[in-house]
């Protein structure tokens, strides 16, 4: 249960860091931070290890202290914030209409 409150807690962080109004006035816009800061994969990556870095204060999710699992956590992280921003939004599914028609 630990691995997936780990991938709950990485996606909503990585969410409200890239989308969260509250954070607009801080969030970087230029340069390779600004990059970072547009991006679920990149920051997700980095949202990963600072929850690694900080498992020992949680009872949710306990991982070892050591290069490897900063690594792999912030991998999980980064695929799953970027997986899960791909296929949902504000207004839940994002669907795609596939089917041939008027296109303008």
């Amino acid at each position: 249960m630990g691995l997936v409150y780990f991938i709950l807690c990485a996606y909503g962080m990585t969410y409200i860091l890239l989308y969260g109004s509250i954070f607009n006035p801080i969030r970087p816009k230029k340069g390779k931070l600004g990059e970072l800061f547009k991006c679920p994969l990149c920051l997700g990556f980095w949202v990963g290890v600072f929850l690694w870095s900080i498992n020992y204060f949680t009872e949710l999710f306990t991982y070892e202290y050591n290069f490897i699992n900063a690594l792999l956590l912030g991998s999980l992280s980064a695929g799953s914030s970027y997986f899960l921003s791909m296929i949902l939004d504000d207004f839940g599914l994002k669907l795609r209409n596939t089917k041939g028609g008027d296109e303008k």
